[in-house]
């Protein structure tokens, strides 16, 4: 249809199979009426994206970037970015695609399991040489030439939270349907691939996101036909173990419990040894520089080593083998930056309004009984918007969503629907405005309401009267990240009134 009314728009396409891994099956084509795309649609439902035709190349070929992401906790919201990734090149020196080179999967597509098959892949004992590099020596490449590379990093920083803020709400639900109820995060974490493409422009392009990455750190090699042997990869070791290092040290479910358990010493262990991201990589330098500070530090009493003794020679071997371990990799983004990204979380508000009222451990759709109770308990029907209207309401919505999703093991509102009613309510509630401040407003009101209903209880129950079950969970009054997870019955006060997430929203 773009095509249709402007015909000096020449897009390429590229069409990725759905489920598809490893470069498998992707093709290009410039014509949206392709017999290939066609055809192959039908059998096999595929993502067709316009394909970027003016990526940046270093040496004449194409390249992508891949960077590990860690998704620490949900609630609340905590990622982490290593500070190296990988750059994956083509091995056909890059011409700008036309009807004669659509074909040429070595000079188009980046996948590192489709180039390895090139005859012209270069396997490299440098990170800085060859078919696969460091993205730090890239990012040196581009320095040495006068590239503003902070603010690169920053670019790319902002697609990550934008895109995992946009994955949260969805993640939510599905997370309170597995994790039992009182027992906020961490308690479980994701490592991501995300797959960048740089402009020749500079800026960052979002690829795909890989919820399974692959950590491995060789490649086989062919010996002699049918003969092959594991060879390890330099730069695949270099980035993937820093970061499954670093994310079990900022795992260790066991940290927490020795600082709750001894503070005075694991203080005296902080006041003694400096912060892991200041030390140097270097063993020598690393050992010289505690000395010194060992040095300097006075001695604690020796009352207070007695409190504790074994505890004491735990917390010594635990800093020791801190010590030695190089400076960690990955880098805290969120909430770091949470000031300039948490107008993006009004879908998340919502995501929390849909748990609280979902009821049932373990569903992932909200029935017309929660919806109502939604309703009511926001103070949302009026002379507008009659309770049989909204039960008109849920069916048409619920009914439209649920003939489009393949997953029909459950019956009621989805997330997504639930959404989309929740836009038609802010329509109808706040007509003059934008529908931008019509969903926030009318998020705001929800959390409001909800509050003075929480509190309400919350006296009740301290005076000894019975209220009846409450409800799924409790809802921040300001938008907080923070919900009980999945199941079980929150205490009625479990609310925050953190203003940080009050927020707006763009649709991404």
């Amino acid at each position: 249809m773009v095509k249709d009314g402007d015909p000096s728009w020449k897009p390429t396409f590229i069409v990725k199979p759905d489920s598809g891994c490893q470069g498998d099956g992707i093709y290009l084509v410039k014509d949206p009426s392709d017999i290939r795309l066609a055809g192959t649609l039908q059998s096999r439902p595929a993502v067709v994206q316009e394909y970027i035709c003016k990526p940046l190349l270093i040496d004449k070929l194409k390249f992508d970037i891949r960077l590990y992401v860690l998704l620490k906790s949900l609630d609340p919201l905590e990622i982490y970015i290593a500070k190296d990734g990988l750059s994956r090149f083509c091995t056909e020196p890059y011409q700008e695609p036309n009807s004669k080179n659509l074909h040429h999967i070595f000079m188009h597509l980046t996948n590192y399991s489709l180039n390895i098959h090139s005859g012209n892949f270069v396997h490299s004992d440098s990170a800085s040489t060859g078919s696969k590099r460091t993205f730090s020596s890239i990012l040196c490449r581009l320095s040495s030439k006068g590239v503003d590379i902070k603010k690169v990093w920053s670019d790319i920083i902002s697609l990550v939270i934008k895109t995992v803020i946009a994955l949260t709400p969805e993640l939510k639900v599905f997370y309170q349907s597995d994790i039992p109820a009182g027992r906020p995060g961490p308690t479980c974490f994701q490592i991501l691939g995300f797959d960048i493409l740089l402009m020749k422009n500079l800026k960052p392009m979002l690829l795909e996101v890989n919820a399974n990455p692959s950590m491995r750190i060789e490649h086989e090699q062919e010996l002699s036909p049918g003969v092959f042997e594991n060879v390890p990869s330099l730069v695949d070791e270099e980035v993937k173990v820093a970061v499954i290092r670093d994310t079990l040290r900022l795992m260790d479910p066991l940290k927490k419990k020795r600082e709750a358990h001894f503070p005075d010493i694991c203080m005296d262990r902080k006041q003694r040894f400096p912060e892991v991201s200041d030390r140097m990589s270097s063993s020598k330098l690393q050992l010289s520089k505690l000395s010194i500070v060992r040095s300097k530090q006075p001695e604690k009493p020796l009352a207070a080593k007695e409190d504790h003794p074994n505890s004491e020679q735990a917390s010594t071997s635990e800093s020791n083998t801190e010590a030695h371990l190089p400076s960690i990799c990955l880098k805290q983004v969120f909430p770091k930056y949470a000031k300039q990204f948490n107008y993006l979380r009004l879908v998340d508000r919502m995501a929390n309004l849909f748990i609280r009222f979902l009821g049932i451990k373990g569903t992932m759709k909200l029935g017309p009984t929660g919806f109502r109770t939604f309703i009511r308990n926001c103070k949302l029907s009026s002379g507008n918007l009659t309770m049989a209207s909204v039960d008109i309401l849920y069916i048409d919505i619920t009914r439209r969503w649920n003939s489009m999703t393949l997953d029909q093991r459950d019956s009621g509102m989805c997330l997504q629907a639930f959404v989309e009613a929740f836009f038609y309510l802010a329509d109808k509630k706040f007509k003059t405005r934008p529908l931008h401040e019509q969903v926030a407003s009318l998020i705001d009101l929800c959390e409001y309401h909800l509050s003075l209903l929480d509190e309400k209880r919350l006296v009740c129950g301290r005076s000894g009267t019975s209220t009846g079950r409450p409800l799924h969970s409790s809802t921040p009054l300001e938008g907080t990240s923070s919900i009980p997870l999945a199941g079980g019955n929150p205490p009625p006060c479990a609310h925050s009134t953190d203003k940080s997430s009050d927020s707006k929203y763009a649709v991404p």
